[in-house]
């Protein structure tokens, strides 16, 4: 099961309307390396509330875009996904491409993390891109 939930902030259109073509593909990514999905709830929120979220739980005193919590098992995904809306719009005009676009990239980031893929180093991050370019590509097929 897929969650979307809206934290002090509007539901982005592309969810409110697309979250079936959404859960779909992220299901269709996650068994492409071999995972199902069990619950992954996604939080979209502020920045304020990621800051939080970030000091509280990782210790870690600055904004970002995503912070995955991980409770799989074996080969069944299950976790919580926070995402900043501001950063993410905020992203989106950084490297100038639309906000759906870059809220797609994020939300697949998140899974690819639940996946095992890591993006600490120059070489896992440029994988990290990779993998989400492709996996872009294929919500693109998906009519998206």
């Amino acid at each position: 099961m897929i969650r979307f939930i809206a934290d002090n902030v509007q539901m982005p259109s592309l969810v409110a309307e697309k979250e079936s073509v959404l859960a779909r593909w992220i299901q269709r990514v996650a068994a492409g390396y071999g995972f199902a999905i069990g619950e992954i709830t996604y939080i979209l929120c502020d920045d304020e509330k990621i800051l939080q979220t970030n000091r509280q739980f990782l210790q870690h005193d600055y904004y970002t875009d995503v912070i995955t919590f991980d409770y799989s098992s074996s080969t069944v995904i299950n976790g919580d996904i926070f995402i900043s809306l501001d950063t993410v719009s905020s992203n989106a005009q950084e490297v100038e491409t639309a906000f759906d676009n870059e809220l797609s990239r994020i939300l697949i980031h998140g899974v690819l993390h639940l996946t095992g893929q890591g993006d600490k180093t120059p070489l896992s991050k440029a994988e990290m891109t990779r993998k989400e370019n492709k996996a872009l590509a294929e919500l693109e097929t998906m009519n998206c």
